[in-house]
């Protein structure tokens, strides 16, 4: 039987060819993903602004909105997985052109809820899958693919991405709420998200080897695995049984669980009410979130610089600990703009500076090849967190009448997870390039 001729040429992959910037247009691809991880950032932090008006305008209690913001948090970590299964086996091109319509279309329909389920449905339900597949694990695929070195710097600089959504949308959508109310936020959102499918469609390939380049950092080809024809589905679960066996995967699902209770699922969710209650105006108080997002923005690529330098057992020891300690002072300040700078000086360095470490854990103790999946596990662990702080904090709010038990269980949590990352065991493997 003759056999097909191979091409000793570049392969290639849809719209985009070879780039002129050779190995690094990996760059480029950090770029286009940044952004992309930015506005789902944005996204997931409309609710926050979003309980004030929305209950001026339906009657809806804070802890009705605070159920689909906590469904929409908790889809946001759940999809992960599955999203890099399905990235392994249609590629990431599809999948997040697919995840960024889905959020477009969504919000954009939430123009026109009138009913509590319509909120569920679309800022829930829809929009928390389609921002799943538009996340950390979207950030753990593309560094795993894309670069051999300075792993740990990159995935702090696309994890910081997210802190950089709430920099520039927060205060920005509280002005826009002050201006014309909620309508308008939407539609925002929707633009936004519909804008980034052109630049995920033309300028980010599948791989290196799609345009003839080798991973940054490789001396060797990136060869590509053959796509295994397994259920998306199923693969996710079978790379869930096969970390489960691991007392690894369950340290960093619990210390993770309790990154996203004391982030964005709390801080993120309930600070602007929080503030509301001390007669802080909205922008005031989203103006605070932006500031976390600046100091955020430096913290996180930091601790992807020291990750790669470091023991990240005891960068996440640090890091935990810091925060649990800054979420029980907060309640105790007197809520001054000195005060409430502090908080979000200090708390912003620490945002999520924890992703770069357990992106390396996973790595050592899973390999490059099941890292982004098991990953995504992790991170649902993350959201499932931040979606049970999301609900019990708005639940302490509405039968106590104030956050502070809230905040201070929060801070003690942080506590736990300072220690539960102490007892992490440690697995040095050697470097290799990812084929998923």
């Amino acid at each position: 039987m003759q056999q097909a001729p191979v091409s000793s040429g570049p392969v290639s992959s849809g719209p985009v060819s070879r780039r002129p910037f050779g190995q690094n247009y990996a760059f480029v691809v950090v770029a286009v993903i940044f952004v992309a991880l930015l506005c789902a950032a944005g996204l997931r932090a409309t609710p926050g602004v979003l309980i004030l008006p929305l209950q001026k305008s339906f009657g809806w209690s804070v802890d009705v909105i605070s159920v689909s913001a906590a469904v929409g948090i908790f889809l946001y970590g759940l999809a992960g997985p599955f999203a890099a299964a399905v990235m392994n086996q249609f590629g990431i091109r599809r999948t997040v052109i697919g995840a960024l319509m889905l959020m477009s279309a969504s919000t954009a329909a939430s123009y026109f809820m009138t009913q509590p389920w319509h909120l569920f449905m679309t800022w829930g339900l829809l929009t928390g899958l389609g921002s799943g597949a538009v996340a950390n694990v979207l950030g753990a695929v593309i560094v795993n693919r894309w670069f051999t070195t300075n792993r740990g710097f990159v995935m702090g600089l696309l994890t910081a991405s997210t802190a950089t959504g709430t920099l520039i949308f927060m205060p920005g959508l509280a002005a826009i709420v002050q201006w014309g109310g909620w309508q308008p936020v939407v539609l925002v959102i929707a633009v936004c998200c519909a804008a980034l499918v052109p630049l995920v469609y033309f300028l980010v390939p599948e791989r290196p080897a799609s345009i003839g380049l080798r991973s940054y950092g490789s001396t060797v080809d990136d060869v590509p695995a053959v796509p295994s024809g397994q259920n998306p589905f199923a693969a996710a679960i079978s790379h869930l049984v096969m970390a489960a066996k691991t007392r690894t995967f369950w340290y960093l699902f619990a210390t993770f669980f309790i990154c996203g209770f004391t982030t964005n699922g709390l801080v993120g969710t309930h600070l602007i009410s929080f503030c509301g209650d001390y007669g802080i105006a909205e922008v005031q108080a989203a103006s605070l979130l932006a500031l976390m997002g600046i100091f955020d923005l430096f913290g996180t690529t930091l601790s992807g610089w020291l990750t790669d330098r470091f023991d990240p057992r005891k960068l996440l020891f640090v890091y935990y600990g810091l925060r649990g300690l800054s979420l029980i002072y907060l309640p105790y300040s007197n809520f001054s703009l000195w005060s409430l700078t502090i908080f979000a000086a200090f708390y912003g360095l620490d945002w999520i500076a924890t992703v770069p470490p357990t992106v390396r854990i996973a790595n050592e103790a899973f390999g490059d090849k099941n890292a982004p999946v098991v990953f995504g596990w992790i991170v649902a662990g993350h959201q499932l967190g931040a979606a049970s702080a999301a609900f019990f904090a708005g639940v302490m709010r509405s039968t106590q009448g104030n956050y502070l038990d809230a905040f201070i269980i929060a801070g003690m949590t942080g506590i736990v997870a300072a220690l539960l990352s102490l007892m992490i065991g440690r697995h040095r493997a050697s470097p290799q390039l990812a084929t998923v």
